[in-house]
């Protein structure tokens, strides 16, 4: 009979063992061995980065979990590949989990509503503190949902904003306490809330022990972009420039001693109709520049890759300034520009309505504009490709002290290539602009329109200004009369360049026969 006994135990045993195998078990969670082992950027001045890792993982034979930490709160999850640099074909991710429900003080509370807390108060009686308890039954916030987008723009669900509504509310002895008093103590931190964004990895590995990963991901918010100071020379025949490189890192996440890479170009983004723009700050950090060039230029497709030589620290919420280029005595030319209607005749030109009435382009300002020029030249100190950008010029007035005289955004300019800044609006120059006759010729089909431009020169020396007119009633044209030689530059745009003595008046007139 014991023998039985003893018998049947054995058989309970090995049928109990062979039930638990063939149920589905949580695979054994491992860690990364420290921290990020190298850290390269590659940032795109249209908010977003390609980040590389390589980190050195323990990871376990069979099915496991991976945990990594210190991920962007801005990673685009699609985007990520991961490969173990140690043994490629023995590792690989079955499941991928982007884990972000980060603690929040209204998320802790929502997880102790209905239930028994402390709040911590203060006995002025006895100079000393106590507690209390009480059931939380409100936590002072309410949720607003928001759409989410990845960071170039791909909708990515809606998450879940929270706002105050006016005070926590709680039961303390049987009586409701709005924003009750003391200092709430919650015994731990509830399951599901993590201080940092993180992966979570369900893998499938053949070689166990450590492994170099390499991991490369999108990420947003982390962007750069450009900007230039230049120095005017007293005579306005030259220019010095300095260039920085500003970049913004609002990931969520700090890259200590990384290589940086600057990709200036229009790269193409799939993107819905909807684009979440994603802000930064416009503040600036110093950085100690050196004799020789910071960057390497060179070319990446289509586009241009500029390579810091050396690592750098960029860390989170955190705004840095390195330099990119700097070239002196730049041959620079002042220019002088009156367009009389500027770009009025756009809206004009698309409505055929418009092209025998008399009374259009009888518009007119007064404001003759001051431009610099100079040539993205090797000779001139320059002759790599200028990143878009905005363009800040100075000049010192009569004690030497730097003054600032206007700003300018320049499109990515290649080398070799002519750079125009629009300074702002002559003080001394004025420019009138009238309409002296309108003739129909042959109702419907011929007009001629005859205008007067007078630009007046009040500097006490000679001007070289550039009158720009715009033929927009229709594409067929011709200038039948004209007092001052012109220049077609395209089919809507003639130019008369002129000089005008000091003191002096300068008027030109001319006469267009439009015919359709």
């Amino acid at each position: 009979m014991h023998s039985i006994m003893n018998a049947l135990a054995v058989a309970l045993i090995l049928l109990a063992n062979c039930s638990f195998a063939g149920e589905s078990q949580t695979p054994p969670e491992s860690q990364t061995k420290g921290e990020r082992l190298a850290v390269d950027l590659t940032i795109y001045n249209m908010n977003l980065a390609l980040i590389r890792e390589e980190r050195l993982l323990t990871l376990a034979a069979g099915t496991s979990q991976l945990i990594i930490p210190d991920i962007p709160a801005t990673i685009d999850g699609t985007s990520l590949h991961f490969l173990s640099l140690t043994d490629p074909a023995a590792v690989r991710v079955l499941e991928q989990n982007y884990q972000y429900d980060l603690v929040h003080q209204a998320k802790l509370l929502e997880k102790y509503i209905g239930k028994t807390v402390q709040f911590v108060r203060w006995s002025e009686a006895e100079k000393k503190e106590f507690t209390v308890n009480g059931r939380l039954l409100s936590t002072g916030y309410y949720i607003q949902p928001q759409a989410s987008y990845s960071p170039y723009g791909q909708y990515t669900g809606v998450q879940m904003n929270y706002f105050s509504s006016g005070g926590m509310i709680a039961e303390i002895d049987g009586k409701i306490e709005i924003n009750p008093a003391g200092r709430l103590l919650l015994p731990e931190l509830p399951e599901g809330l993590i201080l940092k964004p993180q992966l979570k990895w369900l893998m499938e590995n053949k070689r166990a022990g450590e492994h170099r990963g390499e991991i490369s991901y999108l990420a947003g918010q982390l962007t750069w972009s450009s900007d230039y100071v230049a120095l005017i020379s007293n005579n306005d025949k030259s220019l010095d420039l300095t260039g920085w490189v500003t970049i913004t890192n609002n990931s969520g996440t700090s890259f200590h001693n990384a290589g940086l890479k600057l990709v200036a170009g229009d790269v193409n983004l799939v993107r819905p109709d909807q684009l979440y723009n994603y802000g930064y700050k416009a503040a600036r950090a110093a950085d100690e520049s050196s004799l020789q060039p910071q960057f390497q230029q060179t070319n990446l497709f289509e586009f241009k890759l500029y390579t810091l030589q050396r690592r750098t620290d960029v860390m989170n919420n955190e705004t840095k300034q390195v330099e990119l280029v700097s070239a002196t005595r730049i041959p620079t030319k002042k220019v002088f520009i009156y367009d009389g209607v500027a770009d009025q005749w756009r809206s004009w030109i698309s409505n055929y309505s418009y092209r025998d009435q008399s009374s259009l382009g009888q518009q007119s300002n007064t404001k003759v504009g001051v431009f610099v020029k100079f040539r993205n030249a090797e000779n001139s100190g320059l002759g790599i490709p200028l990143p878009k950008g905005k363009v800040r010029v100075y000049k010192r007035d009569d004690q030497g002290k730097e003054q600032f005289i206007g700003e300018d955004q320049i499109d990515h300019t290649p080398k070799d290539e002519e750079v125009k800044l629009y300074l702002g609006n002559a003080f001394d120059l004025v420019g009138e602009r009238a309409q002296k006759n309108f003739v129909t010729v042959v109702s419907g089909h011929i007009y001629d329109e005859t205008f007067q431009v007078k630009v007046r020169n009040h500097k006490d020396e000679d001007v070289d200004v550039e009158v720009y007119e715009h033929p927009w009633r229709w594409s067929q044209w011709e200038i039948t009369k004209n007092s001052d030689v012109w220049e077609k530059d395209d089919q809507t745009t003639i130019k008369f360049p002129v000089k005008i003595p000091k003191n002096s008046e300068k008027v030109i007139t001319y006469t267009i026969r439009y015919t359709w």
